[in-house]
């Protein structure tokens, strides 16, 4: 149910973006670049009198966004680059936790039927992440006859920190032929009916030796992002749609959104892979911004249920 509503949600959203799109765009023939980096910054500092709560932290996001689009004869190809890493770190904690970590690449190339938005396309869609990501578990201490320790009344406890992805674990590629309706750069959608998906993974997460009731408990418990024991790379056969729609909702404040939605003919039909993105950015001026980013994913292989991230901050930017 929460699914269907969001997509209803995402599909009313892109049916009004598309009425509000600019008529007037000027398409430039050729290429075309841009690009834009940030580094957001927070911060907060409590002294040992502070008796309100809360916990002296420090974060920092850096994103980097590159597009190269070409446009000419009836031919169009546009690729898009997305690099976003971002840490926080707690007052006597040991360690920094990422609060980013996604590279995004996707091209779609397109060729024009007649004079229509329409185009015959091919896509590709690439995703990943550059750092490790660890799952932290609070164990008790135990003493020599296994007994836990306690002093003053506290039971003593040891965080434990347990390697769960790293770079190119997972890694996602989605490809296939489609139909793009492409009204401008800052509005669009790909349709593939016949998408194929590869999902890469290192083996250290699925290697789980040769014993058969340990191979069946880690697929029973749906293995690793979906890959099985001992397997490094899941393939999906589906369809995929894919938009874009970037607008103004004021002077200075720019909305984008980038919808994701993956379908497996093979296992599961009905339960949609779901990767939506809204970025709010708000332009001070030439070098400070402000932005808002909230995601919402969905993809059964992995949790079963929404992943949701919103981060908030104010810093540096430089577009070239």
């Amino acid at each position: 149910m929460k699914k269907l509503l969001l997509l209803t949600f995402l599909l009313i959203s892109f049916v009004g973006f598309s009425q509000d799109a600019d008529e007037t765009e000027v398409v430039k023939e050729g290429w075309t670049r841009g690009g834009n980096a940030s580094i957001l910054f927070s911060q907060a500092a409590f002294n040992n009198e502070w008796t309100g709560g809360g916990v002296s932290n420090i974060s920092g996001n850096f994103s980097l966004t590159y597009d190269i689009n070409y446009n000419k004869g009836g031919l169009v190809w546009d690729n898009a680059l997305l690099a976003e890493y971002g840490l926080t770190k707690l007052k006597d904690d040991d360690f920094a936790r990422k609060t980013n970590d996604r590279i995004v690449l996707n091209s779609i190339v397109g060729k024009q039927l007649k004079e229509t938005n329409w185009y015959y396309s091919f896509y590709l869609n690439f995703k990943t992440q550059m750092d490790s990501g660890f799952e932290d578990t609070e164990n008790p201490l135990l003493d020599d006859n296994g007994d836990p320790i306690i002093i003053d009344g506290a039971q003593l406890f040891e965080t434990n920190r347990v390697k769960t992805t790293h770079f190119f674990s997972p890694a996602y590629l989605q490809t296939g032929p489609g139909l793009l309706w492409k009204k401008s750069d800052n509005l669009k959608v790909n349709i593939s009916p016949a998408a194929a998906k590869f999902i890469f993974v290192h083996d250290e997460f699925t290697d789980v030796g040769t014993d058969q009731d340990a191979i069946d408990a880690f697929n029973e418990a749906g293995g690793y992002f979906g890959v099985q024991a001992n397997e490094t790379v899941r393939f999906e056969f589906g369809a995929a749609i894919e938009a874009y729609a970037k607008f103004n909702l004021m002077e200075n404040i720019v909305f984008e959104n980038f919808v994701n939605l993956y379908s497996n003919y093979l296992e599961d039909p009905q339960n949609i892979d779901i990767d939506y993105t809204a970025n709010v950015i708000f332009t001070v001026n030439d070098w400070i911004t402000a932005n808002i980013t909230f995601q919402a994913i969905y993809d059964d292989n992995a949790v079963k249920g929404f992943q949701i991230r919103e981060t908030l901050g104010i810093g540096v930017a430089h577009s070239f």
